[in-house]
């Protein structure tokens, strides 16, 4: 499991900039990102190489943001391999709140991050359907 960091953005003209210049400032290497929003707000869920750091600074800064647990998974990297993926949560009956990709990949395969209801069951149902799962270390080491 990987530490992701969620950041309540409020859709103002140079918010989004003004977090990430204060992880920039910071030392912090967004490694992954997504950002979805609404009329008002927006949510920018990463992926950095300090969760602890970068949750410090963001609060520091007046900054709203948490932690939450995710999972992040090589997917084969071709028609069918997310639906392998998800198939196999869904044979289990675990449902996946969101997900989204990372930019940097280690080989020919694609790093998905899951977050999902029941964590631990989603870990132990992946690995037996022979999904390799990446912990901190793994993706700091990219």
């Amino acid at each position: 499991m990987v530490k992701q960091i969620s950041v309540f953005v409020e859709n103002k003209k140079g918010r989004l900039a003004r977090i990430t210049d204060v992880l920039g400032k910071g030392g912090i290497d967004l490694i992954a990102l997504s950002i979805a929003d609404t009329t008002n707000f927006g949510i920018m869920r990463c992926i950095v190489n300090d969760p602890e750091k970068a949750l410090k600074l963001l609060k520091e800064n007046d900054i709203t943001a948490s932690t939450t647990e995710v999972i992040v998974a090589e997917v084969v990297d071709k028609p069918g391999g997310l639906a392998y993926v998800l198939g196999l949560l869904d044979k289990a009956d675990i449902s996946v709140e969101y997900l989204y990709s990372f930019v940097r990949t280690p080989n020919e395969n694609a790093l998905i991050l899951f977050r999902v209801e029941e964590i631990d069951r989603a870990v132990k149902t992946l690995e037996a359907g022979g999904v390799k799962l990446l912990d901190e270390k793994d993706i700091y080491d990219i």
